[in-house]
C-alpha cells in the first residue's frame, strides 16, 4: 500500500493512538471522506469528521431519506426490517427469555420492538431519525423515544439485553457508549451488536466506507472495544458472504481490560484493503450474484406485502412463522 498521510485530528476510540495510515479519501458516492487506520490496533475511523450539530441533524432530519429514500418506512421496508427483526430474534433467544427487558437502540421504524413485544418482552427503543420514531409511535403503537443513545437516561441495571443493529458504526464515541451500556445492564446481561465487517471483499472497492459510518471494524476490534468497556465474548459469526459481523457479549462481573495494541491487525487489514481492487473484486461472483439477489427480494417483498393495508398486518404475518 502507498504511503498516505499520517495526520491525524481524532485519536484512536480503542486504544488512544493518533498513528494512523489513510487508507481512502472518497466515499461510495466519489465524494472526499477521508479514512484512516490505527496503526497500533486496526480501528477504521473517518477524519476529520462533520461537527456535532452537522452529525445531529443528520440522523434527525437526513439520515433515512438519504439511505431509504423517504422519510417514513413504505411497507416493503417494514417487511424487509421484519424479516430482518427475526432473524435477529433467533440469535436473542438464545440468550433471553419473554418478559426480559430489552433495549434497541437505533430503533429504525421500530420493527424489532414490535415483534418482541408480541413475543411477550419488554421491549422499548431509541431512534434519532424523526420520521421513522414518529412511525414507531403513531403507526405500531411502540415505546420508540426519538432522541439519541448518547443522551438519553439509561438507568443503571435496568435491561437484560440491549442491541444495536447497524448502529454501532454510527456513534462517534462508541467506546464512551458502551461504558453507558454496561452500567444499564443488569447483571448478567447481554449486548448483541451487529456492523459491518472492514475485512469484507463482497462488494466494490469504492462501497467499501460510508459518510454515515464514523467508525469501521473488523472481529478483533469489536472484539476489543467490548473487552475494555467490561464485557466478554460469547458468540461472533461473520456474515457468509462476509460483510457483516454479528456478536454477542456478556456483561463480566469484573471487567478484564484489554490489551490495547492489537498485533497484526494493522498490517492484515492493510493488506486485504490494498488487495481488494476493481479488478480483484470483478473477478469473484459478488458483482453478478447481487442484481440478481436485489431482484429476487423484490419480488420476494411485493409478494409479501400483497393485500396488506397496514405496518402492523405486514409484521404480524411474519410474527407467526417465527
Amino acid at each position: 500500500m502507498t504511503e498516505k498521510s499520517t495526520e491525524c485530528s481524532i485519536p484512536c476510540n480503542l486504544c488512544g493512538s493518533r498513528d494512523v495510515q489513510e487508507i481512502c479519501n472518497v466515499d461510495r458516492d466519489g465524494k472526499y471522506l477521508r479514512t484512516v487506520l490505527c496503526k497500533e490496533c486496526g480501528l477504521a475511523w473517518t477524519d476529520p469528521r462533520p461537527n456535532a450539530d452537522e452529525i445531529r441533524n443528520f440522523y434527525t432530519k437526513n439520515y433515512r431519506v438519504s439511505y431509504k429514500g423517504t422519510d417514513t418506512p413504505k411497507l416493503k421496508h417494514v417487511y424487509r426490517a421484519g424479516m430482518n427483526a427475526a432473524a435477529r430474534y433467533s440469535v436473542l433467544k438464545a440468550f433471553s427469555k419473554p418478559g426480559d427487558a430489552v433495549l434497541d437502540i437505533g430503533a429504525g421504524g421500530g420493527e424489532f420492538v414490535y415483534l418482541l413485544r408480541k413475543l411477550g418482552y419488554e421491549a422499548n427503543g431509541i431512534e434519532p431519525n424523526e420520521g421513522y420514531g414518529t412511525y414507531a409511535k403513531e403507526h405500531l403503537g411502540v415505546p420508540v423515544e426519538i432522541g439519541f443513545a448518547q443522551q438519553a437516561e439509561l438507568a443503571a441495571d435496568s435491561y437484560n439485553v440491549i442491541t444495536l443493529h447497524h448502529v454501532f458504526e454510527h456513534l462517534d464515541d462508541p467506546a464512551q457508549m458502551l461504558v453507558r451500556i454496561r452500567g444499564a445492564l443488569r447483571e448478567g446481561g447481554h449486548l448483541i451488536i451487529d456492523v459491518p465487517n472492514l475485512e469484507a471483499t463482497c462488494f466494490a472497492p469504492i462501497s467499501r466506507f460510508h459518510t454515515a459510518h464514523l467508525f469501521t471494524f473488523n472481529p478483533t476490534t469489536l472484539t476489543a472495544m467490548c473487552k475494555k468497556a467490561g464485557f466478554e465474548l460469547r458468540a461472533l459469526e461473520v456474515s457468509d458472504d462476509g460483510g457483516v459481523i454479528g456478536a454477542v457479549f456478556q456483561k463480566a462481573a469484573v471487567p478484564t481490560g484489554f490489551e490495547p495494541r492489537l498485533e497484526g491487525n494493522f498490517e492484515k487489514l492493510a493488506a486485504i484493503i490494498a488487495g481488494h481492487t476493481n479488478l480483484s473484486h470483478f473477478l469473484t461472483k459478488h458483482p453478478y450474484i447481487r442484481p440478481v439477489a436485489r431482484l429476487s427480494r423484490s419480488l420476494r417483498e411485493k409478494k409479501a406485502i400483497r393485500g396488506a393495508s397496514s405496518g402492523r398486518e405486514v409484521l404480524d404475518r411474519i410474527a407467526e412463522t417465527v
